[in-house]
């Protein structure tokens, strides 16, 4: 269903834009949300972002998440996973959260990816949770994931949880 979505090289840009958008979806294509960031920097399969909260918003499992906090956001066309670090307004780490995902694809003036509900948070004390599992679960069916991409979710959350080190998880997108 989503053939458009599989990693492909990305061919040389000669665009490069300081703002891009970027575009949660659902699996169905569906947009989730979207916002605005800045280019950080660019490999051949990965860019890096950041962007700022320009609201405070109330997460279930986040808490409140202020107005001003900082996201360095990690994305690549190869990886199952992004990864966002959260800066408070005052520059101290919030948190780190991994969002279990199709490969993103990089556009010169957007990020696409489709969201696979899973995701794994780390505390500055080292702390790990794994969230919306239970959204995951009821999405199987809503939308008929595949056998083999329900695998390849938990494998990728399996190492996550195994490497338990965001600088392990972010080092990924260097390359």
């Amino acid at each position: 269903m989503l053939d458009f979505w599989h990693p492909s090289p990305v061919a040389q840009r000669t665009t490069m834009s300081n703002s891009i958008t970027v575009n949660s979806r659902k699996y169905d294509g569906s947009l989730s949300r979207s916002w605005q960031c800045e280019v950080v920097s660019r490999t051949q399969h990965a860019i890096v972002l950041k962007g700022v909260f320009d609201e405070t918003v109330n997460h279930g499992d986040l808490g409140t998440i202020e107005q001003g906090t900082v996201s360095i956001e990690y994305f690549s066309e190869l990886l199952w996973f992004n990864v966002f670090r959260f800066e408070t307004p005052r520059g101290e780490l919030r948190n780190y959260y991994a969002n279990i995902c199709i490969p993103a694809k990089v556009g010169d003036c957007n990020v696409d990816y489709v969201d696979l509900d899973i995701d794994v948070v780390v505390w500055p004390d080292g702390r790990v949770a794994v969230l919306d599992r239970d959204e995951f679960d009821r999405n199987i069916s809503k939308y008929g994931y595949p056998d083999e991409m329900v695998e390849k979710v938990e494998a990728t959350v399996n190492y996550l949880l195994e490497l338990r080190s965001p600088s392990s998880w972010i080092e990924h997108f260097a390359a």
